[in-house]
């Protein structure tokens, strides 16, 4: 415990207690530890200070609450992203369930939620996180085969899981937003998939988007038409999709990859750490033409769709379920454009050809490369035969990111 603790006499101590209060939440410090006891100590404090000074009426941090909700008018499932899920909102917003370290740091940062009011609340817990996992439904076996548990045997694993998989998710929850780890595993389309493989998945991609640090902030508003043309032009060159990686590197947005997990079907997610956009890839289709329709895809969502409300979307574009949701059609739609724009589309004879020497041509008038215009053909007639050759010359993509995937 820090030895500067105080007794709160006047407005500047205040501010202070204050301060150091947000940085120990932002830390979301250990139950027992002793960040853990000053920040119960400062607490108190501060409670006692608001009491004697009157400063404001005193509410309570389920007040607090629904008053930022009516200010911003916010329903209970816009509040799941902060604390975990729609009938955990209901638990609290009824007094059934106290609010922990996590979803104060998570109400602060995210809605903007003064941490005293919520610090108010008298039978606040603020320890560990009581969300409890069925551990034996983490996908033991795919994660020991990539390595998450080095020396650690399969028998060990499969004996305890919780003692191995606990830290590792703790380890992501110490490290990353709160908001962003504590997001709806929900994915668009219909399919059902395992939603403890999806959040092993979305752990290891922040824990490998935390290791990397964007030269300049994403400034909100600078993806525009242009700017995703500029993007798709990268692939041109053999080496496009790195270039790729370089280019939204340099505008504050990072792009990992990593495989998917069986039964999550994911092709590629978006999502907010904080206000820091992160676009994740899988490469489950191994083609240069998926590579780019994913890319883009995703980067619609960061530029219309990501918010405090829905930190985090995940993908398979191959449901079919997909069509007619409002968000998936401009991200569809906005990824078509920007790697063919709709005037070229609409007057290109390959459409009726199928022809490669057109097929050619219209990839050199797009400034793309020509495995894009074959991969949207063959989409668009069913017909995975045409054009084949481009899709071939076009190659794999896992190869340029051997040393992120492994």
């Amino acid at each position: 415990m820090s030895n500067s603790i105080k007794v709160i006499r006047t407005p500047a101590d205040y501010d202070a207690a204050m301060a150091r209060i947000s940085g120990l939440l932002d830390n979301l410090p250990a139950s027992g530890s002793s960040e853990d006891e000053e920040l119960e100590v400062l607490r108190v404090l501060v409670s006692s200070y608001e009491a004697k000074r009157d400063e404001r009426i005193p509410v309570s941090a389920i007040e607090a609450i629904r008053f930022r909700m009516d200010q911003q008018k916010l329903r209970s499932k816009d509040l799941a992203p902060y604390i975990g899920s729609v009938p955990r909102v209901s638990e609290v917003l009824s007094g059934k369930r106290p609010l922990t370290v996590t979803m104060m740091r998570c109400l602060t940062k995210g809605l903007g939620i003064p941490a005293s009011a919520l610090l108010n609340e008298s039978e606040a817990e603020l320890g560990e996180d009581d969300i409890q996992y069925d551990y034996k439904k983490f996908p033991v076996a795919e994660m020991s085969s990539r390595g998450y548990f080095p020396n650690v045997s399969m028998g060990s694993l499969r004996a305890n899981p919780q003692k191995y998989v606990e830290p590792f998710l703790r380890e992501g929850s110490m490290k990353l937003s709160g908001a962003l780890l504590r997001a709806p595993m929900q994915q668009s389309g219909s399919r059902s998939m395992d939603e403890y493989a999806l959040m092993i998945w979305l752990v290891r991609v922040l824990s490998k988007a935390s290791r990397v640090t964007p030269p300049t902030k994403y400034k909100q508003g600078s993806i525009t038409v242009e700017w995703m043309r500029e993007l798709a032009k990268l692939s041109r060159f053999k080496k496009g999709p790195c270039l790729a990686q370089e280019f939204l590197l340099s505008h504050g947005i990072r792009l990992v990859f990593e495989r998917h997990f069986p039964k999550t079907y994911l092709d590629g997610a978006a999502m907010l750490d904080g206000s820091e956009p992160i676009v994740a890839l899988t490469l489950r289709h191994d083609r240069l033409d998926n590579f780019w329709f994913a890319l883009l895809h995703e980067i619609v969502h960061v530029q219309k769709h990501l918010k405090s409300g829905q930190v985090f979307i995940a993908d398979n574009l191959d449901d079919k379920a997909r069509s007619g949701k409002t968000e998936e059609d401009e991200a569809d739609t906005g990824a078509r454009d920007a790697l063919i724009p709709r005037k070229l589309w609409d007057q290109a004879s390959v459409r009726t050809t199928f022809a490669l020497e057109d097929a050619i041509n219209l990839a050199q008038e797009a400034g793309v490369n020509p495995a894009i215009v074959a991969g949207r053909i063959r989409h668009e007639t069913g017909d995975w035969r045409l054009l084949a050759s481009l899709i071939r010359d076009g190659g794999q993509v896992t190869p340029l990111f051997a040393d992120q995937l492994n």
